[in-house]
């Protein structure tokens, strides 16, 4: 394998994108640290009965310092930091219209989504390019790609994340690090909380393939972007949506 005893830093690890990422990740025998604002201690036991490695990191991608500290203890245990995935997201919490949307809610959307892939990027990207090279790949949304409804300051926050992306991967493609992006669809995860059974189904029907995308649909392809197989992928936006953005 490839990947094999490779570091990989995977926010968001505790649930949905993230964990499906870590897991993924393990499987192709990568030391996955898991990071979550909360725990990712279901996922690493999850891994570590699988027979893969992994560590559980409690963190705050909002704190500068907070990754600054886990990017200093990764190096110390493992030497050196091959792959990074920026999964940690969240939605508002009410309204998000441009009208309606308070400062509050903007902020911390912005902070957590925008900020908080900025921050995870400066941090590990010396590590990176000290080393020779890394992947990067940062989960941004269709939202940031299209129009969609009560989605204002998600939908800044992801056009941020693949704005930031791509000039991150034009500065630093001669360093030997690369920036992909990976922009989910509609997918069955905890962000979307309860939903109705008529939402549901408006979603799927709205959605091509007529289903909701998987965690695992967009770990694939996290995943694939690490390998050495992508070496001359970098700058790129990568919609998996069953064919939302296609109509």
């Amino acid at each position: 394998m490839s990947l094999q005893g490779q570091t990989a830093i995977i926010t968001g690890a505790g649930s949905g994108i993230g964990r499906g990422t870590a897991l993924r990740a393990a499987r192709e025998g990568m030391h996955v640290v898991a990071v979550d604002v909360r725990n990712a201690e279901e996922t690493v036991k999850e891994i570590v009965v699988a027979g893969g490695a992994a560590t559980p990191v409690s963190l705050d991608v909002r704190e500068p310092e907070g990754w600054r500290l886990l990017v200093e203890q990764t190096l110390e245990a493992h030497g050196s930091i091959a792959f990074l995935a920026n999964v940690a997201g969240v939605v508002s919490l009410g309204a998000d219209t441009a009208v309606e949307q308070t400062d509050e809610g903007w902020d911390r959307v912005i902070a957590i989504n925008q900020t908080g892939t900025f921050y995870g990027m400066r941090a590990v990207m010396p590590a990176m390019i000290q080393s020779g090279g890394g992947a990067i790949v940062n989960v941004a949304s269709v939202a940031g790609l299209v129009g969609m409804p009560n989605v204002f300051s998600y939908s800044a926050s992801k056009g941020a994340v693949i704005a930031m992306s791509r000039q991150a991967a034009t500065e630093f493609a001669k360093s030997g690090v690369r920036v992909n992006v990976i922009c989910p669809g509609i997918i069955e995860t905890p962000i979307l909380g309860d939903i109705t059974e008529e939402l549901r189904t408006h979603c799927e029907a709205a959605t091509p393939m007529g289903r909701l995308g998987a965690p695992d649909d967009i770990a694939a392809m996290a995943v694939q972007l690490a390998r050495p197989e992508s070496a001359f992928i970098t700058g790129q936006v990568f919609p998996i949506d069953g064919g939302w953005t296609a109509q």
